[in-house]
């Protein structure tokens, strides 16, 4: 499977397993129009989803891209997860904090 194919399944499962969670508008981000500017899956209300479905991850990287990409009032999270193995959620340490402290 190549990369972009591995993606786009990893944004796809991503969304299923969050709708399962009650988040019945998650979708792939870029689904509709391409390039929009969207997060990787959408549907989390001041969340901004890198998704990353890949065997081995800058996960620094892949924050810092988060960041930059995130719109004013969205905490950037890169959820991600290697194959046979779980999903995981990764974000700076502050946002998190708000988040638990709530």
């Amino acid at each position: 499977m190549n990369s972009n194919q591995k993606g786009k399944k990893g944004e796809l499962e991503l969304a299923a397993i969050l709708k399962s969670y009650g988040y019945e508008d998650s979708r792939r981000g870029q689904q509709y129009c391409g390039s929009n500017g969207d997060a990787d899956v959408v549907g989390l209300p001041g969340i901004h989803i890198e998704c990353k479905r890949v065997e081995k991850l800058n996960i620094y990287d892949a924050v810092e891209q988060s960041k930059n990409d995130a719109r004013t009032g969205e905490m950037p999270v890169v959820m991600h997860r290697k194959n046979r193995k779980g999903w995981l959620v990764t974000m700076p340490l502050d946002d998190w904090m708000k988040l638990y402290e709530r």
